[in-house]
């Protein structure tokens, strides 16, 4: 009697986010089809939307059901399995992980507790804003963090414009003010956007609504500049551009206290608001802490090796903003980027094949192509570096928004293949042609 078949590889992946759900399809192809492995994508949500996008979503200007992929969908046509649910719980000595019960819109179980075997782990749970303790933040303030976050901002925006219509608003008379906490890429795209947003509403019908009149938005950054982490030539002609269509901007003032009322500043400023969002800092999910005896730092983050293995068990790895990878040569760890999670899930997807051939997984090296920066239709600015330039070249306008709109491509080629990545091009394309350009509702 012939021996039995030896049972395929379990690769468990943990978060859809733009790093786990590219390595998901890459795997997919290169094992899932073949039967040498079983790949399983675990996350809390049933769609996909690319992170850097909800900026967009927040503002109006995209509709997420026209840009969202499902989960599902996505694992059939790249031959791995997809398990809905929020892990919460990881059992190193049986490779075994652990989903809380799934909720319905009503409260209704809809999934029991389960349980995920695995023979290699890869967590790339992503993160969450860090609020820093700050007194208020968490009640008063939007955190700008999750799709929920975004789309709930777009409905509290939309109102405010309609109450300022009918003239009995909160403000009785004064300007609708929406403070933005955070300098960073996402909170000044933001205001960007939500300015543009505002101008846009006015030829909707809103006839008592002026955008000069009725709405202030506020930046307010802990940092000497905007964008502190991106070159300083980058971060002054950003600044430059916000001022120029009259955003507000708080250099240098730390957030003490956010209340119903406004936000309170360390020199004593306040500033009135009735939106407030954070932006401001990152941090990995809390259970990371105390995830089975794993090394974590002070945000949570998964302390790893340059092979993404974590430094106390080499069958989980973590990848994406919640993990703290070493770069070596005195450098900082690798940021909490989306072109690193690219490159991350490129990596592991040639490692973990690696492996199951009993080779040893490669060591991952940061390559910055630099950053790019959308303030919606007024500009693009941005930086390129690595193989296109010796150091940086600093580029604006047109090429600018061209290439910030190609990152988003990418990431949708790696996930669902040139062909339907063309497809959704022209069905964007269509729907421009036909749909307000930004959501009422």
């Amino acid at each position: 009697m012939s021996q039995a078949a030896e049972a395929p590889h379990r690769i468990a992946i943990v978060g859809g986010g733009a790093g786990g759900l590219e390595l998901a399809a890459r795997l997919g192809k290169k094992l899932g089809k073949s039967g040498k492995a079983h790949i399983t994508l675990v996350d809390a949500a049933r769609t996909h939307l690319w992170k850097p996008l909800l900026h967009q979503v927040a503002a109006g200007t995209l509709d997420s059901y026209s840009d969202e992929m499902e989960y599902l969908a996505i694992a059939r046509e790249n031959h791995f399995n997809f398990r809905l649910g929020r892990m919460d719980g990881l059992d190193r000595a049986r490779k075994e992980i652990f989903l809380a019960p799934t909720l319905d819109e009503n409260g209704v179980e809809l999934l029991p507790r389960q349980s995920v075997r695995y023979d290699t782990l890869v967590l790339a749970i992503g993160s969450q804003t860090n609020d820093f303790g700050t007194p208020g933040a968490r009640e008063n303030a939007i955190m700008l963090d999750s799709l929920d976050a975004a789309e709930h901002f777009h409905r509290q925006l939309v109102n405010s414009c309609l109450r300022a219509q009918a003239k009995r608003g909160p403000n009785n008379g004064q300007r609708f003010t929406v403070t933005i906490i955070g300098g960073g890429a996402t909170g000044v795209e933001l205001s960007a956007e939500l300015h543009m947003t505002a101008k846009i509403i006015t030829s909707y019908g809103l006839a008592n609504f002026d955008p000069e009149k009725d709405l202030k938005i506020v930046v307010v950054d802990a940092a000497p500049r905007l964008l502190q982490a991106l070159p300083e030539r980058l971060s002054n002609a950003v600044t430059r551009e916000l001022q120029a269509i009259d955003i507000e901007v708080h250099t240098n003032e730390m957030v003490v206290e956010v209340s119903k009322d406004g936000v309170k500043m360390g020199s004593g400023k306040f500033i009135p608001s009735d939106l407030v969002v954070w932006a401001a800092g990152i941090k990995a999910p809390d259970f990371l802490k105390s995830l089975d005896g794993l090394e974590t730092n002070r945000i949570n983050q998964l302390v790893v090796k340059r092979t993404l293995q974590t430094t106390a068990d080499p069958s989980v790895f973590a990848m994406g903003d919640c993990a703290a990878c070493p770069q070596g040569d005195g450098l900082p760890p690798v940021p909490p980027r989306a072109q690193a999670a690219h490159q991350e899930a490129a990596l592991l997807a040639r490692s973990l094949l690696r492996i199951l051939e009993g080779k040893s997984p490669l060591k991952f090296t940061y390559r910055d192509r630099g950053s790019l920066v959308s303030l919606g239709n007024y500009t693009t600015v941005g930086s390129l570096m690595g193989a296109i330039a010796r150091g940086s070249v600093f580029i604006e306008g047109k090429i600018a928004k061209l290439m910030y709109w190609s990152l988003h491509k990418q990431h949708q080629v790696a996930v669902t293949g040139f062909f339907h990545t063309m497809l959704a091009i022209l069905a964007d394309a269509i729907d421009w042609a036909r749909s307000p350009r930004i959501k009422l509702h």
